[in-house]
């Protein structure tokens, strides 16, 4: 009989007003909805008025039209570094199965790079806060993954050109 695997590990605190701001994503491992050929993607977190945070993520599809995904996470503890996020509209965030799980594996003392995944091993992100980090942080943050039992197969790697997607841009799609 195989002992079930050990929770993954998130930081032992993280410092929100820190983390706030704009993350590229480097790479993931997809939620369903997510689309395998978006590229140019961002990650931009703001606090919201009622202490929660605004999640604003945008890049350009498949199609090569501008996308944008809002949503909002709370932490679930005092770490902060375990939220929950929901990317339904407003009226519908209450119910408890429209949140999912977005843990803070590990940043970088100067939060400029980050490794988020779901306690179940099947999403992840590298997010930096540059459009591209040095293969040997890469593959430093993805063998931390790996390590806490991740399986990084079908690991995808946007193109990142440093181009962020704009309001106007959004106006226009």
């Amino acid at each position: 009989m195989s002992t079930p695997p050990q929770e993954i590990s998130t930081v032992a605190h993280l410092d929100l007003d820190r983390y706030l701001g704009t993350w590229f994503e480097i790479c993931r491992l997809p939620l369903k909805w997510e689309d395998a050929q978006a590229r140019d993607i961002t990650a931009t977190y703001s606090l919201d008025t009622d202490g929660s945070i605004k999640v604003d993520n945008r890049c350009i599809d498949e199609d090569g039209k501008p996308d944008q995904a809002i949503g909002q996470a709370v932490p679930t503890d005092a770490s902060k570094a375990r939220l929950k996020v929901s990317f339904l509209p407003q009226y519908l965030r209450w119910l408890p199965f429209a949140k999912g799980d977005y843990w803070v594996m590990r940043v970088a003392p100067d939060y400029t790079a980050a490794l988020v995944g779901t306690p179940d091993r099947a999403n992840l992100w590298l997010l930096s806060r540059t459009p591209h980090l040095s293969n040997e942080v890469r593959d430093d943050y993805l063998s931390s993954a790996a390590a806490q039992g991740f399986d990084l197969a079908t690991l995808i790697a946007p193109i990142q050109s440093g181009n962020v997607v704009s309001d106007a841009a959004l106006a226009r799609a």
